[in-house]
């Protein structure tokens, strides 16, 4: 469904009360959609309330004229949507921009976020050696499209299991197609790439966390994991082995299980 919040437009999954009463939100990273979460969101949803929405720019959600979608906007688009459907504080889980998202959320609006799982992220603004060859990327995309960087995108987004393991053909074939669906999508790269770092504000995240990472992530590598695991009061690390930088989706029986122990 479509729910117009802070001037725009954005698809959402709301799949209503689980059992527990409590609820889940799921916020995905660059390229993807909600799909990115469908595995943890079976999963959980007879238990909680689950919602996912696709960001501003991204999925389903509506364009934008902006040539730069930035984190800010992307985090007030979060707030007003949290504010809108869920009436107390959520479990937050970020993957990646969607744990740009978290960590801004949690640290400035604490009452909104019961606890915090952040997949694949990073407090750090885009490392200086990504920026050019990403802006190239970017410009690219906005002048021949998306499918024509799909090859130089899988290693950065997937891990090297998956992308050579034979018997997952058809599934990778499926999140290329998500990743490389949106001629506009270099609107939010541009946010993602000209992000601010927030490192300075991980001491003020109250809320319990838990620091998923993969352990053949290219983007978002270990170290940066360990930085946020620093950074936040009580923080702890799960690594999930075999997988890169969507492990939701290329691991996902490992990931559920981290987020099960830690929510229960």
């Amino acid at each position: 469904m479509n729910i117009e919040v802070n001037s725009t437009s954005l698809e959402v999954v709301d799949t209503g009360p689980g059992s527990s009463g409590e609820t889940i939100v799921f916020s995905h990273g660059l390229l993807w959609d909600t799909s990115l979460f469908a595995p943890q969101i079976a999963a959980l949803r007879s238990r909680y309330r689950c919602i996912a929405w696709d960001h501003r720019g991204q999925g389903k959600s509506a364009s934008d004229y902006r040539s730069c979608i930035g984190m800010e906007l992307v985090t007030q688009d979060a707030i007003a949507l949290l504010e809108h459907l869920a009436p107390g504080p959520v479990h937050f889980v970020g993957l990646s921009m969607g744990g740009f998202v978290a960590m801004r959320i949690a640290s400035r609006r604490p009452e909104l976020v019961r606890s915090l799982i952040l997949i694949e992220t990073s407090a750090d603004p885009e490392p200086v050696e990504n920026i050019g060859r990403y802006r190239t990327l970017s410009n690219v995309v906005r002048l021949l499209g998306p499918k024509v960087v799909g090859s130089r995108v899988a290693p950065i987004m997937l891990g090297r299991t998956i992308l050579s393991d034979p018997n997952r053909r058809a599934d990778l074939t499926a999140y290329m197609a998500t990743m490389t669906r949106r001629r506009d999508i270099w609107r939010a790269v541009n946010g993602v790439i000209d992000r601010a770092g927030i490192a300075d504000e991980l001491p003020r995240i109250a809320a319990p966390t838990l620091v998923i990472v993969g352990d053949e992530d290219v983007a978002t590598p270990r170290p940066k994991a360990e930085r946020l695991i620093s950074g936040i009061r009580g923080a702890r690390l799960e690594v999930i082995p075999h997988a890169g930088h969507s492990s939701t989706v290329e691991e996902p029986a490992r990931v559920t299980s981290c987020l099960q122990r830690f929510l229960s």
